[in-house]
């Protein structure tokens, strides 16, 4: 099964340590940061379980058709993900239980000062067929 494993800027319950935001952190720390998602990634491509892993630039805007040739741009006002989604990772694994170890491993990331920022990861299944609908 495939699982997305998603990063928020915010968002997810209380956090158990305050580590910021990253444009407050050093660019050690930073390195430090994306050198082990990295070696994750790496480490889950030799067994398979990697499928793709993508960090988002700050930049977006809202897009839907209005009428032919006049597509309306916003900037709101909704929840907006550029503010809250800064990647993801996709895995291909066995089960559940293996997806929310590996999401666990990937929360302990580290931040200021090299210890795990303890990040609240979103892990959510891919659909694998057409909803039904019940009466």
């Amino acid at each position: 099964m495939k699982y997305l494993i998603l990063k928020h800027y915010r968002g997810g319950p209380a956090r158990t340590v305050d580590y910021g935001s990253m444009d407050q952190w050093t660019p050690e720390e930073i390195d430090a940061h994306v050198q082990y998602m990295r070696d994750f990634a790496a480490r889950l491509e030799e067994t398979g379980e990697f499928v793709d892993t993508q960090a988002l630039a700050p930049e977006g805007t809202f897009v839907r058709y209005d009428g032919e040739g006049r597509p309306p741009v916003t900037d709101g006002p909704f929840a907006e993900t550029k503010d809250l989604i800064a990647g993801w990772m996709v895995i291909d694994v066995e089960s559940w239980d293996r997806a929310v170890q590996l999401a666990g491993e990937l929360s302990a990331a580290p931040g200021p000062g090299g210890e795990p920022i303890h990040e609240w990861l979103e892990l959510r299944p891919f659909l694998t067929g057409s909803p039904t609908l019940t009466e």
